[in-house]
C-alpha cells in the first residue's frame, strides 16, 4: 500500500480519536475529512470503508478501557477503588443508562442508516446540540450535587440514558448529550464525562461489533495496514484526547465546545453552498 494512502488511514484515525469522545461530533469531522476530503471509498471500496471507520471506532474504545481501567474492574468486583462508598458506582448504573439508547438504536437503526446520515442532518444536530450544551452550563446547577460517581442513583442513570437518545441524531454527540443532560441533573461535569465514557464502551463496542459482524465479508487483508495505522492512530489520540478533556471540562465547561460545534456547521452549509 502507498505510503499516501497509510498517512490518509493516520489522519482519519487522529479526527476519530481527537472527536469521538469531546462533544463537537465525530460524524461531523469524518464527513469534512473523508467524505468531502480523503474519500477513502475511492480505493477502499464502499463495503471496506465503512468497516475501517468501525475499526477505528474499536481504537477509540480500547483507549477508554486503558485510562478508566479501574472503575472498568470496579464495576464487576475486581478492584476496590479507594475511599469508594458501600452503595458505590456498579454494573448495574451502566446497564441502565445504555438500555434507552441500545433499543431505540436497534429498533431504528436502518431508518437512521438510510435518512439521517446526510450533511442537512449532521448540520441540524450540530447546531441543536450546541444549543443544548449552553441551556445546560447557563441553567445547570450553579453547585452540583453530584461530584463523583457513587453519588449517582439509578434513577439518574435512567435519566442521563434516556437524554442519551438525542444521539442517535447524526451530529449531536453522544457526549455532548448526557454531559449535559447529567449537567441539568445535578451532576458536576468531571462526572458527567466519567459517567459518559463508561457508558460509551458497551454501547460503542455492541454497535460496532454488530456492525463488524454484518460487514464481515467486506473485510480485505490487502488493506490490512491500512486498518492497523488507523487503529492504532485511533488509540493513541483517543488517549490523549480522553485525558486532557477529563481535566478541561470542569474549567471550561461546555459552551466552548458548543461555539466551535456552530462554527463547524457554518463550515459544512458553506460547503454545501459552493
Amino acid at each position: 500500500m502507498e505510503w499516501f494512502e497509510l498517512l490518509k488511514a493516520l489522519i482519519l484515525g487522529f479526527v476519530e480519536g481527537m472527536t469521538e469522545f469531546a462533544p463537537v461530533s465525530s460524524t461531523g469531522h469524518m464527513i469534512i475529512v473523508d467524505d468531502m476530503w480523503l474519500q477513502t471509498k475511492e480505493f477502499l471500496g464502499s463495503g471496506s470503508a465503512n468497516t475501517f471507520k468501525i475499526v477505528i471506532q474499536l481504537g477509540s474504545i480500547l483507549a477508554v478501557v486503558v485510562v478508566m481501567w479501574k472503575r472498568m474492574l470496579s464495576l464487576v468486583g475486581l478492584y476496590k477503588i479507594e475511599g469508594q462508598k458501600s452503595s458505590h458506582f456498579n454494573l448495574g448504573h451502566v446497564v441502565i443508562g445504555i438500555i434507552p439508547a441500545g433499543v431505540f438504536g436497534v429498533l431504528f437503526e436502518d431508518f437512521i442508516d438510510e435518512n439521517l446520515f446526510r450533511i442537512e442532518t449532521v448540520i441540524v444536530g450540530l447546531i441543536i446540540g450546541a444549543i443544548f450544551m449552553i441551556i445546560a452550563d447557563k441553567f445547570g446547577p450553579k453547585r452540583p450535587a453530584i461530584t463523583t460517581l457513587d453519588d449517582i442513583s439509578y434513577a439518574k442513570a435512567l435519566k442521563i440514558g434516556l437524554i442519551q437518545c438525542l444521539s442517535l441524531w447524526p451530529g449531536f454527540s453522544r457526549s455532548g448529550a448526557t454531559i449535559s443532560g447529567g449537567v441539568m441533573l445535578g451532576l458536576d461535569h468531571k462526572t458527567a464525562a466519567d459517567f459518559t465514557f463508561i457508558m460509551a464502551v458497551p454501547i460503542m463496542a455492541g454497535a460496532s461489533g454488530l456492525s463488524l459482524i454484518k460487514n464481515w465479508d467486506q473485510i480485505n487483508m490487502d488493506h490490512f495496514s491500512f486498518y492497523a495505522v488507523g487503529f492504532i492512530s485511533a488509540f493513541i489520540f483517543a488517549l490523549i484526547s480522553i485525558k486532557f478533556f477529563l481535566k478541561l471540562i470542569d474549567k471550561v465547561k461546555l459552551t466552548p465546545f458548543a461555539m466551535y460545534r456552530i462554527v463547524l456547521a457554518a463550515v459544512l452549509i458553506f460547503i454545501l453552498a459552493i
